[in-house]
């Protein structure tokens, strides 16, 4: 990785902060959302998309709401 030198405009990172902040609570949300719709929580790891299906387990098969 890259090493990159400080800006030097504090207010700067003052602002990414915040947009990160504001961001994981949208992320939260949506999360929340779904799963009260039945809809599973995805990710990525390793090039391969995983689903976590409401009973906790982790598949590669996308689930039948998926594939409507």
């Amino acid at each position: 990785m890259k090493e990159v030198n400080r800006l030097k405009n504090d207010q700067l990172y003052i602002e990414l902060a915040d947009i990160i902040r504001i961001a994981n609570k949208a992320v939260k949300i949506a999360k929340e959302e779904n799963r009260k719709l039945g809809i599973p929580d995805t990710f990525w790891k390793s090039g391969k998309l995983f689903y976590v299906l409401p009973n906790g387990e982790i598949t590669l098969t996308p689930p039948e709401i998926m594939r409507r």
